[in-house]
């Protein structure tokens, strides 16, 4: 089934007087249970685009469609409801509450949600088992290692049950082990549950446990014979 739509879409950003065109009408859509990569060099538009499936931004053109709402459409309280709902963030830098606990920022979501505490406490406690973690569910992120707090931003990313979650560079602050790590956590979890994952990336440890790759240039989806060149010149 079609979670997310993108329809001609376009986006720009003006900085003094300069503008940057970070997309120039782009069309994808992506499927439920997809672990998919958005890959392409830096100002490709990859970034520009999670933004946008992420609910973050508004194009200048076109349409984004998830579960078929035009968020566009939607009032800005509506796009952050829809946030909660249906959508998980993992990012290059973590983004973890630094004074909460493991089990705190996994809990988190599900509290400004309204989900109740009994539910929280069983869903927190089993993600952050999921990702190796049951016995630093006390611990704050000052107080783990890199790769463990990029497994708490992945056990929190999934707590309110989302459709989809969406990566930004997940391996980017991570050693090669870390990254294989946080990667095998993301695709089991992926076959576990259901939940897409579509990451933006120019890893090419990302790329290779990807079972669908779209790569970008130039603010534009480009073909499939110029993606694989492209991805064998990287490795």
């Amino acid at each position: 089934m079609e979670i997310i739509r993108l329809e001609n879409v376009v986006k720009s950003y003006e900085m003094g007087e300069v503008i940057t065109h970070a997309l120039n009408g782009v069309s994808v859509s992506f499927e439920e249970g997809e672990f998919s990569a958005l890959v392409g060099p830096s100002g490709s538009g990859k970034t520009t685009l999670l933004q946008l499936m992420g609910c973050l931004d508004r194009p200048d053109s076109g349409r984004v469609l998830i579960n078929g709402r035009d968020v566009g459409q939607l009032k800005s309280n509506q796009r952050a409801d829809l946030r909660s709902e249906q959508i998980g963030f993992v990012f290059q830098f973590f983004a973890l509450v630094p004074v909460l606990s493991a089990y705190e920022n996994v809990e988190l979501p599900m509290l400004l949600k309204g989900m109740d505490e009994k539910v929280r406490k069983e869903r927190a406690l089993y993600l952050l088992d999921a990702v190796g973690l049951g016995h630093r569910v006390d611990h704050r992120p000052d107080q783990m290692s890199g790769g463990e707090q990029q497994r708490v931003a992945i056990a929190r990313a999934l707590s309110t049950e989302p459709l989809l979650v969406l990566a930004d560079e997940p391996t980017a602050n991570l050693d090669t082990a870390n990254g294989k790590q946080a990667m095998d956590i993301m695709q089991r979890l992926n076959e576990e549950t259901g939940t897409a994952f579509i990451f933006a990336t120019h890893d090419p440890r990302v790329v290779n446990y990807a079972r669908r790759i779209v790569h970008m240039r130039d603010g534009l989806i480009v073909s499939e014979p110029e993606m694989e060149d492209i991805l064998q010149t990287a490795d």
